[in-house]
Formats: structure tokens, C-alpha cells, sequence
């Protein structure tokens, strides 16, 4: 029987994330990304979708590499401006039963005993539909303007990122006893004293002596989510992912990053790769679409977002220039994607830029229902992949489109859910409770 196709969503809350310039389609309703509306029907969108979560991508800082300044990525709403993606969880949540958030959080600028106490408070406002990405920040400008002269180093910042997950996990799991809580009116006591225990962390990088402010939430710690690709982001993931997400241009890419996943993870890691889907009821219809979609791509804004990925500035190459591997402090997966996975592909500075200019770093798939639902299948079966994390080009037209279109045909195949399993987020993805 064949593995079912699952979907999440990939959001940020600014105007425009995955297609740089796309915002300017007439279409497009990313400059509502302040408006409570926006998220509460997208919301609603995916959870008719069945889709497992709204993944929702983050970053502090700025884009700012390219020709080292700020300037396009303002001039061209490259996730500038930028607002937090845990307050818009709640208000989604209140309006879903099933559908899981996923947020990106950047646990090198964030101490580890306020952040367990956000994410706790999220588990227990969700009922249970939490999951952390679990990232170590790639952008020098985020170090900068939280006091530091630059960056931790690309492996460093893994080193301290092992301590981390240390602390969260004792504040998660070990802190508080599963019957700590007695709420007893009676006899005057909430909680018991014996049963609620400090941590006594002291390491390198951390010191947390005390216990949790927290009582344990449905999940205790959220469904751990990581995407980093190079060695030292794929030997973190072995220890922490319970999903990670793959973005590569091809399917032998692809499938080269889930080879390695497989080969050091667990089985039951579920992996996400990341896509683009356009789509319309003909093949005609969803070609002009693609068409029409690709004359909104901005190529100074595609680049601006590429030199931010990979610490590389762009704008001093030629445009017909090949990208070649050049090893940075900033995201090693992005400019990797671009070559040396994929030896015999020579990308040129422009080609590159064409092509995370509409949905990132993933594949497009293009065409009718039925032709997509080929395309996901096949990328499936031939990489070993979970499911999809969707980008989208225009919002909320891509997501919807889904939905409608693809969705039902998926279905028709047996490759989809037709409807959602109860419990929290980590039990309708594992069938567990709790992170083992």
C-alpha cells in the first residue's frame, strides 16, 4: 500500500516569504499579515485541507548582506518588516480543533528558561498542537542588535544548541511530576511542593537552578522540528528531530539529504520537502498562471534573500556568473543546494535567483489536478520523503488552490487523510504522547 502525502503550510508573518516580489501580484494579500483576519482564514483554509500544521519560518534580523545593506530587502518587502510568530498562534488556534503550529524559533538569542515558559504557555493555550523548529540563526545583523559583534560560528552555535535542548528538556520533563498538580479546594493546595522539583543546571554555556514556572502542558515538550542539512545540523537533528525539512532544486538532491537523515535518524522521523505548487482545473489554465506568476519574479529581491540565506553577497557577481561552493558562517544548506550536492548542475547567479524567486529553494509543480498529484507521488516514491512543506506564491491563492484542487484528488488516491485522528499534535502525527 502506498505511503499517504502529508502537508504543511509555510508561513512567515510578513508581507512576503518564499517568492520575493510576488507581493506585487494584484492578488496577493500578504500586506494583511497584520490583520488578525488574515491568519484566523488561512487558518481555517488548511485545516479544511487536513494539512498536519502552518509552519511558521522566522528570523531576527535583516537581510542585509547584499551590496551590506538593509535597502532592498525594504525596497522589496524581503521578510522586512518582520513581526513575532508566537502571537498569532493563539488567535489561529481558536478558530481550529486539529490543525498543528509549528514555530521557528532561534534558541541562540533566547535564554532557555523564559523561552520553555513561552512554549509551555502555547501548548497549553493550543490544547496540545505545539511544534518548535528548532534553529541556531544564520544572519550577523541578529547578533549584532542583540549585543554581540558578529555570530556565533556555524558549529559553535550547534555546541551551544546541545546545552540548550539539555535545560528545555529538564524544565519540560523533569521538573514537575506528572501528579504535581492536585488542585485540591479543600485542603487549600494547588500544587504540591514535593513533587515540583529545580533543575540544578551549570554547564557552559547556561546556569538554571530552578524548577519550571509551568505545570506540565498536554505535550511537555512540543514536536521538535529541524532543518539543517550540513553534517553538524544533521548529527543535531539525529539527536533531537522528530520531522525535519529538506529544500534542494531536484529530486537527486532531495533524496541525498534524506539518505543522510535516514542513515543517522530514527525511521520514524517524518520528513517534509519543500514545494511549490500551481495549479488551476485545466493544464492551460494553471500554465498562464505559472506564466503570469513568473512576471512578478524580482531578481534584486531574489538575490537579496539568497545572500542572506548563505552569508555570500551576491551583488558582486555577474549574473551569468556559476555559483560555486563557498564555505560561510551563515546557512550552509542554501548555497550546498545550489552545489555541491548536485555536481553535474552548474547554477549561474541568475539562474539561482529565477528560481527562489518564486517558492524558494524548492521544486515548482505545475499543471491540472491530476498532473500535480503525479508530481507529488513521484517525488515521494523516488526520495523517500514524508510530505510537503508548501511555500506558496500568492496568498491565499496557493494554499487555497491546494485545498481545492489537489487535496480532493490526492483523496481520490488514497494518497491523503479524509479526515484527522484526535489528540494533540505529536499523537496525530506519532501516536504517542509524549517525546520518547
Amino acid at each position: 500500500m502506498s505511503k499517504q502525502i502529508r502537508f504543511n503550510a509555510f508561513q512567515m508573518n510578513t508581507v512576503s516569504h518564499q517568492s520575493p516580489g510576488l507581493w506585487t501580484h494584484p492578488r496577493d494579500t500578504g500586506h494583511r499579515y497584520t490583520d488578525p483576519d488574515h491568519w484566523t482564514e488561512l487558518a481555517r483554509l488548511l485545516e479544511a485541507g487536513r494539512f498536519d500544521a502552518i509552519f511558521l519560518a522566522d528570523v531576527l534580523g535583516a537581510y542585509d548582506v547584499y551590496q551590506g545593506s538593509a535597502d532592498a530587502a525594504l525596497k522589496h518587502a524581503v521578510q522586512a518588516p518582520l513581526n513575532d510568530p508566537l502571537a498569532v498562534i493563539p488567535i489561529m488556534s481558536q478558530v481550529t480543533t486539529h490543525l498543528g503550529f509549528g514555530v521557528t524559533c532561534a534558541l541562540t538569542y533566547e535564554h532557555p528558561y523564559t523561552f520553555a515558559r513561552r512554549i509551555s504557555t502555547l501548548d497549553h493555550l493550543t490544547r496540545g498542537r505545539i511544534g518548535w523548529n528548532i534553529v541556531t540563526g544564520y544572519l550577523d545583523s541578529a547578533a549584532r542588535n542583540l549585543g554581540l559583534d558578529r555570530q556565533l560560528s556555524h558549529d559553535e552555535r550547534y555546541d551551544l544548541a546541545d546545552e540548550y535542548m539539555e535545560v528545555v528538556y529538564k524544565l519540560w520533563e523533569q521538573s514537575w511530576e506528572d501528579d504535581a498538580v492536585v488542585n485540591d479546594k479543600e485542603r487549600g493546595i494547588y500544587a504540591d511542593p514535593a513533587k515540583v522539583h529545580p533543575i540544578n543546571h551549570e554547564g557552559r554555556y547556561y546556569k538554571v537552578p530552578g524548577f519550571h514556572l509551568c505545570e506540565p502542558s498536554p505535550q511537555r515538550t512540543p514536536v521538535l522540528y529541524q532543518a539543517g542539512t550540513s553534517p553538524r545540523g544533521t548529527a543535531f537533528a539525529a539527536r533531537h528531530a522528530e520531522c525535519t525539512f529538506v529544500s534542494g532544486p531536484s529530486k537527486k538532491v532531495v533524496k541525498k539529504y534524506v539518505d543522510d537523515l535516514r542513515a543517522v535518524g530514527s525511521e520514524r522521523l517524518i520528513i517534509y520537502a519543500q514545494a511549490l505548487i500551481i495549479t488551476a482545473p485545466t493544464e492551460a489554465e494553471a500554465r498562464a498562471k505559472h506564466e503570469e506568476y513568473r512576471r512578478h519574479i524580482d531578481i534584486e529581491a531574489a538575490l537579496a534573500l539568497l545572500s542572506g540565506w548563505t552569508g555570500v553577497d551576491f551583488s558582486q557577481f555577474a549574473l551569468d556568473a556559476t555559483i560555486e561552493y563557498i564555505d560561510s558562517d551563515a546557512g550552509r544548506s542554501a548555497l550546498a543546494s545550489f552545489s555541491q550536492a548536485d555536481p553535474n548542475r552548474k547554477w549561474t547567479v541568475r539562474e539561482a535567483a529565477e528560481f527562489i524567486g518564486l517558492g524558494g529553494r524548492g521544486p515548482v509543480l505545475v499543471g491540472d489536478p491530476a498532473q500535480v498529484a503525479d508530481q507529488l507521488e513521484a517525488w515521494q516514491d523516488e526520495t523517500g520523503i514524508d510530505g510537503f512543506n508548501l511555500a506558496f506564491a500568492v496568498a491565499h491563492e496557493s494554499m487555497r488552490d491546494v485545498v481545492e484542487l489537489i487535496v480532493p484528488e490526492l483523496q481520490r488516491r488514497g494518497r491523503y487523510r479524509k479526515d484527522y485522528t484526535a489528540g494533540t499534535l505529536r499523537e496525530k502525527l506519532f501516536g504517542r504522547s509524549r517525546r520518547t
